[in-house]
């Protein structure tokens, strides 16, 4: 099968399944107050305040909840848009740190902003690994331990988490991609940085079921409960 190109369509289409896919490209938006994504992970005051505004809206004064919800959400952000790519068009857009930016809106996920399309010169499942587990949440995990002290072992247990977050609402939004994405995510799940992270098992024409061996600690913001791959679940819940 050929790959198509990754035009501004496609991320209009891409956007429309979600929140989470959502991204703008072209020029800069109406609305001003983006800042490169290196600006988040490398300026620990930016971050700092990012996850005190995330700990005034989940009602928490613990802020390693704040800021693992946070790594969380970001991480299902990048996961989602270059996995749906990868998956309508077999290519996936380069999303650099340096070349994507963000900004914190008055409510929901990051919004993030991609000035100019370049693709990742590779076949899907490297390009995914590179432009998000390597360029991505690498220098994002390390930034939120070093500001907040959440564990190496629940950022990576987040990462997994949002990547099979991401492929269950890509394949009920895009149920027959040219491209399919549980192999995908299944390569992504056995190397790092998600290697380790959790279990899943595959059932036939339906997403990966997964179990992480971790807790992202959402379940200790005031009337939350646990997620559905949480490891604090039974075994019999396990997503």
């Amino acid at each position: 099968m050929v790959s198509a190109v990754i035009t501004p369509d496609t991320l209009a289409r891409i956007s429309a399944i979600g929140p989470y896919f959502a991204v703008a490209t072209g020029p800069r938006p109406e609305a001003d107050g983006f800042r490169p994504l290196t600006d988040l992970y490398a300026d620990p005051g930016v971050l700092e305040e990012c996850v005190r505004t995330v700990s005034g809206r989940l009602g928490t004064g613990q802020p390693r909840v704040a800021a693992s919800t946070l790594h969380l959400g970001t991480a299902s952000r990048l996961w989602s848009i270059a996995l749906a790519c990868a998956a309508l068009t077999g290519r996936v857009p380069d999303l650099g740190p340096a070349r994507l930016w963000w900004r914190l809106p008055a409510a929901g996920p990051l919004d993030l902003w991609l000035p100019d399309l370049r693709e990742v010169g590779r076949e899907p499942l490297p390009a995914l690994h590179h432009t998000v587990g390597v360029q991505n949440l690498g220098p994002w995990a390390d930034a939120v331990r070093r500001v907040s002290g959440v564990s190496p072992h629940t950022l990576r247990g987040n990462a997994a988490s949002a990547l099979i977050g991401a492929h269950r609402v890509l394949l009920a939004g895009e149920p027959h991609t040219p491209y399919p994405v549980v192999p995908l995510v299944r390569g992504l799940l056995d190397r790092p940085p998600l290697a380790g992270a959790g279990t899943y098992r595959v059932a036939p024409a339906s997403p990966l079921a997964f179990r992480r061996r971790s807790c992202c600690l959402y379940y200790r913001v005031p009337g939350a409960g646990t997620c559905g791959d949480c490891v604090l679940n039974p075994k019999e819940k396990t997503s």
